[in-house]
């Protein structure tokens, strides 16, 4: 019986770390976006700031950016983006849909909707923006 108890107890102090790391990682809202827009015509490589609800354009992309989080300071660097992206010289037919977006027109003048969906700076090749013309991804959230 006392080998049980010794042996339970070794366990439950084995156990409490691991159980301890498996909390949910923390994500701290801000409010400007930092993106990286490549033109593959011309190779030119801008960096963007896009604020929170605000359109912002690159050559024929209209760029909204809806959410923008980042991890706190202590722990390991990472920024997410729920971003939007219209083509404004596309049509619903000639439109590029992005992982089943299906070139559905967005709303007001931001052209034909090529992306939505989240975008991570330290996992860049998970979800961005892949355009004939363009590439876009987020590098950080400020």
């Amino acid at each position: 019986m006392k080998r049980a108890l010794l042996a339970l107890a070794v366990m439950a102090g084995f156990a409490a770390p691991a159980m301890a790391q498996v909390q949910s990682p923390n994500w701290v809202p801000k409010q400007t976006a930092e993106l990286q827009a490549l033109d593959k015509i011309t190779a030119r490589i801008t960096v963007i700031k896009a604020q929170v609800g605000q359109t912002v354009t690159f050559g024929t992309l209209a760029i909204t950016v809806r959410s923008c989080m980042s991890r706190p300071q202590d722990e390991v660097a990472d920024a997410a983006a729920w971003i939007e992206i219209g083509d404004l010289r596309s049509t619903a037919s000639n439109s590029v849909p992005d992982r089943g977006t299906g070139g559905e027109v967005a709303s007001g003048n931001r052209g034909v909707q090529v992306f939505h969906g989240w975008m991570f700076a330290e996992a860049p090749a998970v979800h961005m923006l892949e355009h004939p013309v363009y590439d876009l991804r987020i590098l950080s959230c400020k």
